[in-house]
Parts: structure tokens; C-alpha cells; sequence
């Protein structure tokens, strides 16, 4: 029963929390300066009628609440309104960039998870020793690396330099698809990368100095079966932790990526739509970001009592 009240309170907080980003979302246009109506006319000097009648099609003659009802109901019936910039359904252009982003979403989580977790780990296992130092000058170098200064870098060796790899365009095909996309997925995973690492390394070097580690470790266990069960396991939960803020971080960070290898994805579509005042499109993005990582933090704090059982034990014994 404490289980079900759990995730009931987790859905309502979610809930909650989609609907004031909602709220934001949306009337956070009516800060933004500048009018989609001129961008519709293409720069003309329509009638009184013309104008009317566009800002009477796309609704922006109603009041802002009611333009919010209205585009809340239409959310919430699969329908997130019609781009100002390609005049097609929002969910149509999103649906024709989506892959490409989560293809490279995927792909650089990937990378962070393989290497972020070994690095943290080897600095760990080392500590105060020269591997550790190395990896920590390591890192500490690649976070100093912006997202768009790793892209120019890597196009111009890998690319221009050696070929190995393409330097615009997302391919077809599947296996094509990630042999464009690997150059673009280092980049957006440098410095998440960097992230995972330092947050695994203090996370297990915390877990090292742990009184239950070395009566494990005095009873006679083997070394790795130590670090898998009593150390790395219990240093689960804050690496868990970051993956939330590391997806939302990857969605928003791929608009830098994508722009500078060409690609068609979700970031450079809403790049040209915040210079073309797409708000439909911007919106559209915005909360689907927002739904990302509400949705990541809500999956991870429903599964803590399973990767962390004494969080649930001590809630009981509350």
C-alpha cells in the first residue's frame, strides 16, 4: 500500500509539475518581442483585412487564457498547433526531426555511461595514485571544452584532416544513420561525460571509506565482489540522480550540436524557430524537454527503493 501511495504522489507531483511548465511555456511568448503576424506576411504591407484575417487563423486575436485553454486542449488531443514557418502541423515537423535527435541522444548517452562510469571508477579504485591524477587533469581539461568548440575540433581532424568520418548530414539508413552521427555524438557527450565521472568517483570513494566495506573486505571477499556488491552498488543512486538533469541537458545542448554538423534534428529546428518566432514549434520543444526530464526524475525516485533498499527500510521504520 506504501508503495502504491508512492507512486500515486510521484504521478501528481508530475502532474503538477507539467502543468506549471505548461503555464510558463506558453505565456512566456508574450515576453519574447516581435510579432509572428509580420513573419506570416513575409515582410508585405498587407490591408487592415489581411491581418485580420491571419492572426484570425492561427488564433492570435483571442485573449491570452483562452489561447492557453485552447492550446492545452489541443495538447492534450495529440494536436500542438500549426508551424507559422512550414504552415504543417507542429506534431508533423517534430515527427520528421525527432529520430535524428534521439539517435544522437542515445548514442551520446551511450558513450557517457560507458566512459563516464569506467573513468569515475578507475579514479576511484586509485585514489591519491598517478592513474587517478591522470584521469582527474583529464577531466578536468575536457570540461573546459564547449560543445561547439569540440564539434569544430573534431570536424576539422577527423573530418577534414583523416576522412574518416562525414562532417554534415545524418545519412540514410540505419547503419549510415550512426556512421554520421558518431562524430556529433563525441561532442555532445564531452562534457556530460566529465559529469558522470566526477559524481561516480566521489560516489564510490565515499562508499570505499564505508565501515561495512571493510568488514566485507575482512571477511575475507574477493576484491571484486566487494566493489560490484558493497561499493559500486550503493553508489547507484546519486550516479541515477544526475541522468535526469543528463537528458534534459543532452535535448537542450543538441541545438549547439546539430547546427554545427548539419543536422536535421529537434535543437536546429528550434534554433530557426526562435529566429523566425515559430512559437508554436518553440513551445512544442520547450515542453517536451520539460516532459523528458520530469519523466526521467519521476522513473528514478519510483525505482530508488529498489536500487537503494535501505531507503525503503528506513521509510518504514518512519
Amino acid at each position: 500500500m506504501t508503495a502504491v501511495r508512492r507512486v500515486a504522489g510521484k504521478l501528481g507531483g508530475l502532474l503538477l509539475t507539467l502543468f506549471l511548465a505548461s503555464l510558463l511555456v506558453f505565456f512566456s511568448r508574450f515576453l519574447v518581442p516581435g510579432d509572428p503576424v509580420d513573419f506570416l506576411l513575409r515582410g508585405r504591407k498587407p490591408s487592415p483585412e489581411a491581418v485580420a484575417e491571419v492572426t484570425a487563423q492561427y488564433g492570435l486575436d483571442l485573449p491570452p487564457w483562452q489561447q492557453y485553454l485552447n492550446w492545452l486542449s489541443g495538447i492534450l488531443h495529440g494536436d500542438f498547433g500549426r508551424s507559422l514557418q512550414y504552415r504543417q502541423d507542429v506534431a508533423v515537423v517534430l515527427g520528421e526531426r525527432l529520430p535524428v535527435t534521439l539517435g544522437l541522444v542515445v548514442m551520446a548517452g551511450a558513450m557517457i555511461a560507458v566512459f563516464g562510469l569506467l573513468a569515475g571508477a578507475v579514479a576511484a579504485l586509485n585514489r591519491g595514485r598517478a592513474a587517478d591524477r591522470l584521469v582527474l587533469v583529464a577531466l578536468t581539461i575536457l570540461a573546459a571544452i564547449p560543445s561547439f568548440v569540440g564539434s569544430i575540433v573534431l570536424i576539422a581532424v577527423f573530418s577534414v584532416q583523416l576522412g574518416w568520418f562525414p562532417s554534415f548530414g545524418s545519412g540514410e539508413g540505419f547503419a549510415d544513420t550512426v556512421y554520421h552521427l558518431v562524430l556529433p555524438s563525441i561532442a555532445l557527450a564531452i562534457v556530460f561525460t566529465v559529469l558522470v565521472a566526477k559524481v561516480t568517483r566521489s560516489a564510490m570513494v565515499e562508499q570505499l571509506d564505508r565501515e561495512h566495506v571493510e568488514v566485507a573486505t575482512s571477511r575475507g571477499l574477493a576484491r571484486s565482489a566487494v566493489i560490484r556488491r558493497h561499493v559500486f552498488r550503493n553508489s547507484l543512486w546519486p550516479i541515477l540522480t544526475v541522468s535526469g538533469i543528463l537528458v534534459a541537458g543532452l535535448l537542450v545542448a543538441s541545438s549547439i550540436v546539430e547546427s554545427a554538423f548539419g543536422l536535421a534534428g529537434m535543437g536546429s529546428l528550434l534554433v530557426q524557430s526562435v529566429d523566425r518566432l515559430d512559437f508554436p514549434v518553440v513551445q512544442a520543444i520547450v515542453l517536451f524537454v520539460v516532459l523528458a526530464f520530469v519523466v526521467v526524475n519521476a522513473i528514478i525516485d519510483v525505482l530508488e527503493p529498489w536500487i537503494d533498499p535501505r531507503t525503503a527500510a528506513g521509510a518504514g521504520a518512519r
